[in-house]
């Protein structure tokens, strides 16, 4: 399920330019310099995948305690069904984004992030990724829902990092190109991006019944096979 991480990202990076568009069309880059320009942007990207892996070890450590409590296919299942109801009834995430503890959450890193942005420091680049990561998102609190179901710090680590790769392609665009000007592509993706994530929930869902599909929801013998020899390696 871990392909599903890099799909989400890159299917659905254009609504990441939402939140972290403008961060990165302002990041301090040395315009005369392409080469330079390049390992600043990576650098700025290497900040956010570092914290997107974090984040995955610890909702991955997070779903390995809940599998204490319920058998990795009821997890699984679960997470599937929550994705699809998010998408449903989206109100949940913006209830959550609500909350005064998160509120001032995004005002202290938004204050961070507005000085790292007026440095030119070598290591300003990847301070401002590191701390963007942070930033809330209806995108990532689904990839993150997604780490749960791998409840594996090393696969949810990966999962994350999965997602934000998928992130960097039109993330980067929008240093070059300057912004994303076709309005009727913008809406299609939109449309497109809650489709994409009940598709996913579905995925989940249909791994956790164990109907013996290979690849899409093997049964659970096979499933915990794989898991114990990923243990073992």
């Amino acid at each position: 399920m871990l392909y599903t991480a890099f799909i989400l990202g890159l299917l659905g990076s254009l609504h990441c330019l939402g939140m972290c568009g403008p961060i990165a069309f302002m990041l301090p880059l040395d315009r005369t310099n392409q080469v330079k320009q390049f390992f600043q942007l990576m650098s700025y990207h290497s900040g956010r995948l570092l914290t997107y892996g974090l984040l995955g070890v610890i909702f991955g450590l997070l779903g390995r305690g809940f599998e204490l409590f319920v058998f990795q296919q009821h997890l699984s299942i679960f997470t599937g069904a929550l994705m699809i109801l998010i998408v449903l009834f989206p109100k949940l995430v913006y209830q959550l984004k609500a909350t005064k503890t998160l509120t001032r959450y995004i005002g202290k890193v938004k204050s961070a992030l507005g000085k790292e942005l007026k440095q030119k420091r070598n290591d300003t680049f990847f301070a401002i990724g590191f701390l963007n990561g942070f930033l809330p998102c209806g995108l990532v609190y689904m990839a993150l829902i997604g780490a749960i179901a791998t409840h594996s710090t090393v696969y949810g680590s990966l999962y994350m990092i999965l997602f934000g790769l998928g992130t960097i392609p039109l993330m980067s665009s929008i240093v070059y190109v300057g912004k994303f000007t076709n309005l009727r592509l913008q809406q299609y993706f939109k449309k497109a991006i809650p489709v994409l994530v009940v598709a996913i929930g579905v995925l989940f869902i249909l791994r956790g019944l164990g109907l013996n599909i290979p690849y899409i929801s093997p049964s659970a013998a096979v499933s915990n096979l794989v898991e114990r020899n990923a243990v073992c390696h």
